[in-house]
């Protein structure tokens, strides 16, 4: 019971501006997970805090989670597409760092650890810093024509494509070490949702290819159990984000990615079709009809963000079957923002 108790305790949830200072008065260094309520908390950092805290112990280092349209001083927070980690000491902002990037964030409290150490034993001047990304000149800026000189300014206009690993590698135990080959492959985890699918999701999800002989064992695996639902950005390099996570999952059929691409994703970790581990999308308009369908708040990178609520859900799903007839029709309608509605209607 008491390790429970420790887990739970590990991020303070701030929701209101006075547990927000009382947050900022904590001693030591406290990294506030920034979040947006369609996606909730980032999950695959959580074992990382853990072992850091193991490490450290907690008199020194805390944890936070904040949804940012709960505190109106995260106002200038909402909307981004990315984690955001901001590193507190002293009450004043020392770090920022962007994305679910594990050994970047390792370091980062680590060098901010050590520093506060020395603010708190020594007297040294606290180095405080301002989120430049989000400072007025900079939003201007970043309107304009970039020249390149501060990825930063553009971190909320990444282009997105879905990952899913399926139940049959989340069953095995493999899902971490899947997300740890994802990370260091070079993308950006902006979300990661453990979610039982449901079949009339599924249908509609892959019906393109309902006349396979394989659909109805593809539809029954997708449902059989937990998968886990990633939204990936690119952190580095030129190549698109679709072109590059399907280059990391390789051929279709285990068999044939073990031939031809043995240190890919399916190689390694599938068995045989359709137990592949891992889904991708085919290409963008693919990621922007999967990321409607499974994700419907998410907001693309050229939308502005709307006044409502994004935890809100704007999906709905009806299917009706008619026994006699031997038929399903399964209509399902994303809001995609700005007043644009996606509806998908299948019928089987």
């Amino acid at each position: 019971m008491g390790s429970k108790k420790k887990e739970i305790a590990l991020q303070v949830n701030v929701s209101t501006q006075e547990l927000w200072e009382e947050m900022l008065s904590s001693k030591g260094l406290t990294v506030v997970d920034v979040y947006q309520g369609w996606c909730g908390p980032c999950k695959p950092v959580v074992s990382l805090f853990q072992k850091m805290r193991v490490e450290v112990g907690p008199d020194l280092l805390h944890f936070a989670s904040a949804e940012a349209d709960c505190l109106d001083v995260l106002e200038r927070y909402r909307g981004k597409c990315e984690p955001t980690f901001l590193f507190y000491a002293g009450g004043e902002l020392v770090a920022v760092v962007r994305g679910a990037n594990a050994p970047l964030l390792e370091k980062t409290i680590r060098e901010q650890l050590e520093a506060e150490k020395r603010v708190l034993a020594e007297g040294r001047e606290r180095r405080v810093i301002k989120d430049e990304a989000l400072s007025d000149e900079d939003e201007c800026f970043s309107h304009e024509k970039n020249n390149g000189d501060d990825e930063d300014l553009v971190s909320s206009e990444k282009a997105c494509t879905l990952a899913i690993i399926k139940p049959d590698a989340v069953v095995h135990g493999k899902t971490d070490e899947i997300i740890m080959k994802i990370q260091e492959a070079g993308f950006d985890i902006l979300t990661n949702e453990e979610r039982t699918m449901t079949e009339a999701e599924m249908r509609l999800f892959y019906q393109h290819r309902a006349g396979e002989d394989t659909f109805e064992k593809l539809v029954h695996h997708m449902c059989s159990g937990p998968s886990h639902l990633l939204i990936l950005a690119r952190t580095e390099g030129t190549e698109d984000v679709v072109t590059a996570w399907r280059t990391l999952m390789g051929p279709c059929d285990p068999h044939v990615a073990r031939r031809e691409q043995p240190d890919s994703l399916r190689a390694q970790y599938g068995t045989e079709m359709p137990f592949n581990a891992v889904h991708g999308s085919w290409d963008s308009e693919d990621a922007r009809r999967e990321l409607a369908l499974l994700f419907p708040g998410f907001q693309f990178s050229d939308q502005i963000p709307e006044s409502a609520p994004l935890g809100k859900s704007s999906r709905q799903i009806w299917s009706v079957f008619n026994p006699q007839w031997g038929w399903c029709v399964s209509v399902c309608v994303c809001g995609l923002g700005r007043g644009r509605w996606l509806l998908i209607v299948t019928m089987w």
